[in-house]
């Protein structure tokens, strides 16, 4: 087979310039629509198509795709179905593969199958036997998924899987769970997955596929392999994988994390920049009791200067809590067939310097107020390395500096350095804790990888 061959690094420039882009507070995907007396009525229909990889190649794969709203073409991962707690959903099924496929819904009871024929767990589609049809209600809110029940130790890699998001019935827009332990200012979909190359390969040349020898060597964030992960939602040469997962936030935010692992391996996802609370495992919240919760912890270590704990002030302020059993750590050990919420905040805090020194009233020796979310310990305070910043020309540059250690701020950079970085933010790489799977097919950089950028307040909207 002759395939197209690039270097990673000839699109890693184009795709850091996606850095700039303003973020959204929600999650792309599909709502549906009632029919036939049902709340919420999705039609699918599973395709195969070619999706573009990290390194310029592209491979075959199969995936669902939106008949309603849709181009006629699969996406990969499948269409993200946003529903509300207590709808009754309806899911229809129609296939175009060479196999029998099927849908199941981990997490959700009751789902009722007609059409189709048997299969082993659930009613099958095949081509041209006319479609299934899947109903239930979504009981509980929280992150799901849903995937291929027949030959799933080939379908669900091939690309057969998707995102199921309940929101609550109640509580408020903003909750994940309906309390207000659960709040959050923006949310970001991180769907892991992975593929052998092999596999995918032997179908298109329709030879025997060695499902015992699975050598994943490709993986994804939202269908992308890095760097593609951070170019925005619907990038018009990615028809196929529509969802990006670069995250931006403003200092101070609570950031809902859904995670989903739809592969077959261990993903341990990190998060650069700061510790996010676990508040949901599986569509469960981790408390002791409905809706539990505990005030929002202090992130504030002692101060090299000896002051006690403060509290993120105008979090406690607006009342945030956590789930009472939520769990702090600086990665989640994704597990296959998981989903995890988590809640990311950054301020500064604890980094013991001022992050909007470049402002009036934040210069050491003239301190004004402090900003929202500032570290009391930090303001006014300088950043040690800028008494001794070396000369420019004995620096070395990258391109997401902009010439200032401050959040917001653009200072002069020498010619043809820097402007990846126009909102002058704080760039956190976000990606996996297994080295490897930072590559597309071995070669760095690629695979499990996104950022989060800290801007400054009121650039986002």
């Amino acid at each position: 087979m002759k395939r197209q061959v690039k270097t990673t690094m000839m699109f890693f420039i184009p795709a850091l310039l996606a850095l700039s882009s303003v973020a959204s507070a929600g999650i792309a995907g599909i709502t549906g629509a009632p029919c036939g007396g049902v709340d919420t009525c999705f039609n699918l229909t599973a395709r195969a198509g070619h999706i573009a990889l990290g390194d310029g190649n592209s491979l075959l794969t199969w995936s669902y795709g939106d008949d309603d709203g849709g181009t006629g073409q699969m996406q990969y991962p499948g269409p993200t179905l946003i529903v509300t707690q207590g709808d009754v959903v309806q899911v229809t099924l129609n296939n175009t593969l060479s196999e029998p496929t099927s849908i199941v819904f981990p997490g959700q009871i009751g789902v009722a199958a007609s059409g189709g024929t048997a299969g082993q767990i659930t009613n099958e589609a095949t081509n041209g036997a006319g479609a299934v049809t899947y109903t239930f209600t979504a009981s509980e809110p929280g992150t799901y998924m849903y995937q291929s029940g027949s030959h799933a130790e080939l379908q669900i890699q091939m690309g057969l899987v998707g995102a199921l998001i309940i929101r609550p019935a109640a509580g408020g827009e903003g909750t994940a769970y309906g309390s207000a332990s659960t709040q959050y200012d923006r949310e970001y979909l991180f769907f892991l997955t992975e593929m052998d190359r092999a596999a995918h390969e032997a179908v298109e040349l329709g030879v025997p596929v060695d499902v015992a020898g699975y050598n994943a060597t490709l993986w994804f964030i939202n269908g992308r392999n890095g760097p593609d992960t951070l170019h925005p939602d619907n990038a018009g040469w990615m028809p196929l994988q529509p969802y990006g997962s670069l995250a931006q936030m403003e200092p101070g935010e609570r950031v809902l994390m859904r995670i989903v692992a739809a592969g077959l391996d261990m993903h341990p996802f990190h998060h650069h920049g700061n510790n996010a609370w676990i508040i949901a495992e599986d569509g469960r919240v981790l408390e002791s009791s409905a809706d539990a919760s505990a005030a929002y912890p202090d992130f504030l270590p002692p101060s090299r200067t000896g002051l006690e704990l403060l509290p993120i002030q105008s979090l406690v302020d607006r009342g945030a809590t956590l789930p009472d059993e939520a769990v702090s750590n600086y990665t989640v050990l994704v597990s296959p067939g998981s989903t995890y919420d988590s809640i990311f905040t950054w301020t500064g805090i604890g980094m013991n310097w001022d992050i909007y020194g470049n402002r009036p009233g934040h210069a050491p020796g003239d301190c004004g107020a402090m900003q929202p979310d500032e570290d009391p310990n930090g303001h006014c305070q300088a950043l040690e390395s800028l008494v001794t910043l070396p000369e420019q020309q004995a620096m070395t540059f990258g391109g997401l500096w902009t010439g200032s250690a401050f959040l917001g701020s653009l200072d002069a950079l020498p010619p043809d350095q820097g402007g990846l970085n126009p909102n002058g933010g704080f760039s956190y790489m976000w990606h996996s804790h297994t080295e490897r799977e930072l590559t597309n097919d071995d070669i760095f950089p690629g695979g499990m990888m996104t950022f989060m950028i800290i801007e400054a307040p009121g650039t986002l909207d």
